[in-house]
């Protein structure tokens, strides 16, 4: 999860520019992200907000936004009501990424809990932010390494019915494995190659882990695969 150096695709742009949304209410930090975001491949589209109120009324009115990239401490509401708002108003495919000064685990765990699909702490290097997005936007998932290093212990995170080990046990030992490769963030085309699986049955499998682990999106089943041990690359062996 913490290694940003190898193995993830490059974001495919194509001829139409990606639209983000960047809200945040210091103006020195939305220059600074936007010549960051330059570094990605292809096009990008940046429309600005600086408290949640206008962050929430420009995804109702730019139809065409790809990615939000919020800063949880803006004006306007308490950032738990006003991420939830940004939920709601947009399609499930959009991601909302959090930049924040702070990498609190418990602001991590409750912004996952409500939609999430990243937390990129400000104190990143830029390498680390651009290769951030660009798994999130692969469809994978990024999480500071230092949470899941000292793993998700008394975590808002409902996993099951009953424990973590519990629930492990009825996973089939390939669920497991792909658990594990989604615990370390990858996107489905990774896990695909890295089990030498086609695409769709990866899909299937991380249907079943959502519904075995009782969450709903992978950023969730990230944490739940911390929790059970599962985000080290040497937990599971993918040897056939």
């Amino acid at each position: 999860m913490g290694n940003l150096t190898k193995g993830w695709n490059a974001v495919q742009l194509g001829d139409k520019p990606m639209k983000i949304l960047i809200a945040d209410d210091h103006e020195l930090f939305r220059d600074g992200l936007r010549h960051v975001l330059t570094q990605l491949d292809g096009t990008v589209s940046v429309v600005e907000a600086s408290d949640y109120p206008q962050a929430i009324a420009l995804t109702e009115t730019e139809s065409d936004i790809d990615i939000v990239l919020l800063d949880l401490g803006m004006p306007g509401m308490p950032w738990s009501e006003g991420l939830q708002n940004l939920r709601q108003t947009l399609p499930s495919e959009i991601p909302i990424i959090v930049l924040s000064a702070s990498d609190d685990r418990r602001h991590v765990l409750q912004a996952v809990n409500l939609g999430a699909a990243g937390f990129i702490p400000k104190t990143s290097s830029s390498r680390v932010m651009v290769s951030a997005l660009k798994l999130v936007l692969s469809g994978g998932v990024y999480l500071p390494p230092a949470l899941l290093d000292q793993g998700a212990e008394g975590t808002a995170i409902s996993v099951g019915s009953g424990s973590p080990d519990n629930t492990a046990a009825f996973l089939t030992p390939r669920q497991r494995e792909v658990l594990a490769l989604l615990g370390q963030g990858k996107s489905n085309k990774e896990i695909a190659r890295v089990l030498q699986l086609a695409e769709g049955t990866v899909k299937l499998h991380v249907t079943a882990i959502l519904k075995a682990l009782n969450v709903n999106n992978r950023t969730r089943a990230v944490v739940a695969a911390s929790q059970l041990g599962l985000t080290k690359n040497d937990t599971v062996s993918f040897n056939r």
